[in-house]
């Protein structure tokens, strides 16, 4: 079945199935280790295959562990893609949709995270556009992704609010509508590095989010 995991990839009776020859001994069971290889494994399989092609088996052999590490920690490949997604974020962006040091204002925060937009991506990150089209064919998968959007979501309304609340944004824009436009423009300079178009020279792209940040600020009265 689309989305879901092949036949040849489902463990038998929960038993894990033997490391081919030669394969690398795996990490200590439960370990941080086990787990980062498997995401390791994911990334390069899914990069490779797709999410369709890409076989739970052949996952945990590139990762030098059975099947049976997987299952025991994910549910299925879906969840693995999502996991494999989330770990090639940059620290530094999941620092600032954290809040940053505490020092930064709501304004720099947002600021700092459009910077990002024109970095080169990081091996992995092109999995994203991978996962969204195959979330159309799997209903496991677009439940993932919706959990992910959704914490970022809440992330960066958390910081539009305190920005507000700081009086540095106008009070009366509409929250949602300022994080789906974040996102929408996250989603679309990514797309925009997949697919290698030409990207926007550094200095311009920040003043123009800074442009745009200014323009959000409270309007004064006529």
């Amino acid at each position: 079945m689309i989305g879901r995991i092949d036949a040849e990839d489902t463990p038998s009776g929960g038993t894990a199935a033997a490391l081919p020859s030669g394969t690398a001994a795996a990490p200590p069971a439960g370990s941080d280790a086990t787990r980062q290889a498997l995401i390791d494994a994911a990334a390069e399989v899914f990069a490779e295959r797709g999410y369709d092609g890409a076989g739970v088996a052949e996952i945990a052999r590139r990762a030098g562990l059975t099947t049976g590490a997987i299952y025991s920690r994910y549910a299925g490949k879906a969840e693995l893609l999502v996991d494999a997604m989330q770990s090639r974020m940059p620290a530094e962006i999941e620092e600032l949709l954290m809040g940053g040091t505490g020092q930064e204002s709501a304004v720099e925060l947002l600021s700092a995270l459009g910077e990002h937009l024109v970095e080169p991506l990081n091996k992995g990150e092109g999995l994203l556009l991978e996962a969204i089209v195959a979330a159309r064919r799997s209903a496991e998968l677009a439940d993932g992704l919706r959990m992910r959007l959704t914490e970022q979501d809440n992330r960066l309304a958390k910081i539009v609010d305190e920005a507000k609340g700081a009086g540095l944004f106008d009070p009366e824009l509409s929250t949602d509508a300022v994080v789906r436009l974040c996102q929408a423009i996250g989603l679309g300079m990514h797309l925009s590095q997949v697919i290698e178009a030409p990207m926007p020279a550094p200095d311009d792209w920040v003043a123009l989010i800074e442009r745009l940040l200014v323009a959000a600020a409270p309007q004064p009265e006529p």
